[in-house]
Order: structure tokens, then sequence, then C-alpha cells
């Protein structure tokens, strides 16, 4: 069983920059999709940035041009880093993952989970 871990989740004003890290063991030597997913209180998760093995992204429009997801050479580990942060932004941060070569607009057809980090973004 895969088991995904974020980290880097924390508190921040509206304007200030975060990195989240997620380790994922497993993936190196197969195709992929990974992505970082969100969930703010009451509201639907929401894919926020996405990567394949190829290395191509998609974001959503709510983040584009402020969050930038990238992986390491050895594919293990693939970061958001998350700049000009907004209120908006508040929310628990999942990184997910599904095996193939298909990258799933939704949220249920991702296989693996991390546990969450927690985002919050005050003005």
């Amino acid at each position: 069983q895969v088991q995904l871990a974020e980290s880097g989740g924390g508190s921040v004003q509206v304007g200030g920059s975060l990195r989240l890290s997620c380790l994922a063991p497993g993936f190196r030597d197969s195709s992929y999709c990974m992505a970082w997913i969100r969930q703010a209180p009451e509201k639907e998760r929401e894919r926020v940035a996405r990567i394949d093995s190829a290395g191509t992204t998609v974001y959503a429009d709510s983040v584009k041009g402020r969050f930038t997801i990238s992986q390491n050479k050895g594919k293990t580990t693939f970061d958001l880093q998350m700049d000009s942060l907004k209120p908006e932004d508040t929310a628990v941060y999942y990184c997910a993952a599904v095996r193939g070569l298909g990258c799933p607009n939704s949220v249920t057809l991702w296989d693996y989970w991390g546990q969450g980090t927690q985002v919050s973004v005050s003005s």
C-alpha cells in the first residue's frame, strides 16, 4: 500500500508564500499522475494542480500564475510552491496520485492520498 506524506503547511498573511512537499515513494519507474487537491470548510474538494510522469502541468484557474507544482529529479517528491496567497486559499491540502497515463478530473478517482496539511491565510 503506497502512502503519501505531506509537509509544509502553516499560517501566513495575505500575499505571503508557502511551500508544500509530498513524499511519494514507489512511482519513479512507472507512468503516473500526481496532484494537489484542497478542501476548504463547507466546500467540495478542488484539484488545484497536477503533474504527470512526463512533467506536464495543469492548474486550476483560481491558482494559475500563483502556484507552481514540481517534482524532483528522482521523482520521489513533488512540491507545491504557493505565492501571493489569498484568504480563499485557506484549506486542507492533500497530495494524491494515480498510476497510469490518465489524470482524473474527478477527485474521487485518485487512488493514493496523503493525510492532508492545513494552510491558513489571514488578512
